[in-house]
């Protein structure tokens, strides 16, 4: 088999991209500078759905989390602070 880029892979084996990340509100709410309760709270508002669940945990695609803080801080104006 091979791939777009002219790589040759293993019959019926996926390539890295092909699988995202998911990643806990804990683990994505750093990537945008918000604590994980702002990530629930941009799940319970519609700004961002859950791509999958580990346990009671809802897990989330890190674009899907950037995408959603571009909306609210685009929506409200409010601006992104730097560490």
């Amino acid at each position: 088999m091979t791939r777009s880029d002219g790589a040759r892979t293993a019959p019926g084996r996926r390539t890295a991209a092909a699988t995202p990340v998911l990643l806990t509100a804990g683990e994505a709410a750093p990537e945008v500078q918000v604590v994980p309760a702002t990530i629930r709270k941009w799940v319970q508002l519609g700004h961002l759905a859950p791509a999958g669940r580990r346990g009671r945990e809802n897990l989330f695609r890190l674009e899907d989390v950037f995408r959603a803080e571009r909306a609210v801080h685009h929506r409200t104006g409010a601006s992104v602070r730097v560490f």
